[in-house]
Order: C-alpha cells, then sequence, then structure tokens
C-alpha cells in the first residue's frame, strides 16, 4: 500500500522506536499489535496529519479560488426542513465555500469537535460542555413507528401512557438522538419498565423490522417524511417530547467560512425558519 518494501518499513519504525525509547508494536507470532504508548502515538499523530490534510485542502481550495473550507458534522436523522434551508441558503449565498461533511452520534461529534476535526457539529438534543458555544435553532416531535395494523396505528397522537407496555425496537439513529434514554424515562414516569432491544442498523432495517412486527421504533420528525411499506407513524404527544436541534462550535475557532455559517444560522432560527434573510 505504501509503494516500498515491508523490510524497509520494519526498519523505519525500529528506527523510530529507537529515537522514541519506547515500542510501538508487540510483535508476536501471529503478527503485531499496538502497545498502549503505539496507540497514544498513533491517536496523536492522526490528528496532527488530519491538520496537514486540512492544510493542504486549503491550500488547494484557495488555488483554485474556493473561499475557504467549512467541515460539518451531523447525525443522520437531523435531515428536516430547516436544515436542508440553512444549508441551501449557505450554499446560495457562498458558492465557493468547500464543504466536508461527517456523520456520527452527538458524542462522536464532540469528540471530533474537541480535537478539531470539524468546524460545526449539528446535532439532536445539543450536547453542551464548557470549552464549546452552542446555541438550540430549532424543535422538533418524536413520532412512535408502528406496524400499520397495531392498534395504536388508528389513534392521532399516542402517549407514554399508551406506550408503556410495547417492546421497542431502536437502530443507530435512533441512539445518536438518545431516544433510547428518553424513552426508558418517560415509561419509567408512566409506572412502566422499558423492553427494549437495539441494534447497529439503519433507520430502514428497524423500520423493516417494525413493519414484521418485531416492535415498535422510535425516530424523530424528519423521519416521517420517508414512506416505509408496513409502517405509519404517530406523534407522541408531551412538550417535553419534543427534540432540541443545537449547532455547537468551538470559539476560538477563526474560520471565516464557520462565522458566516453561524451568523446565517442565528438570522434564519430568528425569523422562524421563514424567508431567507
Amino acid at each position: 500500500m505504501l509503494g516500498v518494501q515491508q523490510s524497509a518499513v520494519s526498519r523505519r519504525i525500529h528506527a523510530l522506536e529507537d529515537e522514541l525509547g519506547v515500542s510501538l508494536f508487540e510483535r508476536i507470532s501471529s503478527g503485531v499489535r499496538l502497545t498502549v504508548a503505539g496507540q497514544r502515538f498513533v491517536d496523536r499523530t492522526r490528528i496532527a496529519f488530519e491538520e496537514i490534510d486540512r492544510a493542504v485542502a486549503n491550500a488547494r481550495s484557495a488555488g483554485r479560488g474556493v473561499d475557504g473550507a467549512l467541515r460539518i458534522g451531523l447525525v443522520s436523522s437531523i435531515f428536516t426542513g430547516p436544515l436542508d434551508r440553512l444549508l441551501e441558503d449557505y450554499r446560495g449565498g457562498h458558492p465557493d465555500v468547500a464543504f466536508e461533511f461527517f456523520e456520527g452520534s452527538s458524542a462522536a461529534q464532540l469528540a471530533m469537535l474537541l480535537q478539531r476535526r470539524i468546524d460545526v457539529a449539528l446535532c439532536l438534543d445539543g450536547i453542551a460542555t464548557a470549552e464549546c458555544d452552542m446555541e438550540k435553532l430549532w424543535t422538533g416531535d418524536v413520532f412512535a413507528a408502528l406496524p400499520d395494523a397495531h392498534p395504536l396505528a388508528g389513534c392521532d397522537v399516542v402517549d407514554w401512557e399508551l406506550l408503556k407496555d410495547e417492546h421497542f425496537i431502536l437502530g443507530r439513529d435512533a441512539l445518536g438522538a438518545a431516544l433510547d434514554q428518553l424513552a426508558t424515562d418517560r415509561i419509567s414516569q408512566a409506572g412502566g419498565r422499558i423492553s427494549l432491544e437495539t441494534h447497529d442498523v439503519s433507520r430502514a432495517a428497524v423500520m423493516r423490522l417494525v413493519a414484521l412486527r418485531f416492535g415498535v421504533g422510535l425516530v424523530s420528525d424528519s423521519s416521517v417524511a420517508i414512506g416505509y411499506p408496513g409502517v405509519v407513524f404517530r406523534p407522541v404527544s408531551g412538550e417535553k417530547e419534543r427534540l432540541s436541534y443545537s449547532v455547537v462550535w468551538l470559539p476560538g475557532n477563526d474560520n471565516p467560512a464557520l462565522r458566516r455559517f453561524i451568523s446565517l444560522a442565528r438570522s434564519m432560527a430568528s425569523k422562524g425558519w421563514g424567508a431567507s434573510p
């Protein structure tokens, strides 16, 4: 993969270990594996090389006349009306800004933000930390995903009292939005004990399992715009069930593209996500 012989790589690694005074790899009969010191070294140098990659990308952007770059982290379930309009308006007003998108849970985004691997995180149930600035931009509803033949499918709205005896099945999207914790708390408050299973699968896979009556799902409001055979969505009542969509960034990040993005988000939020400023 590197285009050099294995023996040359081994010599260079040995030379690096000699210079550092530690072993980076534990050599065993079946191969090699990182030592504790080696793992720490890799983790730190990976961040450094990502910064170098960013510097190269920015230099190339400048050479192409691109007006900066913006690295955005988000959870897949956040794609909804306000975010669509924010990205569309920003892109329209700044066509020469280069974008990089990263997908992950709110916790994963926070880690990337603190490591300066992304400029801004757009996530559900905004994560707060002393190192970051955060603003809530809009709120959305929680929906129960039900098999179309489920007795509750005939309701316009459901509540936790009606859901407390159901078995829930949640995937990556729901876990990233902390809907498992929300359901656990609300069903406990309703006097029940949650029956829950989680899987490392996509939203589409969970909806198929819901249609097959494996359980009831929970989704954010952006998910209901997509139709899934055999599945109906019903809003879960209660103001406390509304999800917060937030923007999070490091205050010391002086990226002009980021500042313009935050400014536009604030302006659109203050106008209720209506007409563009």
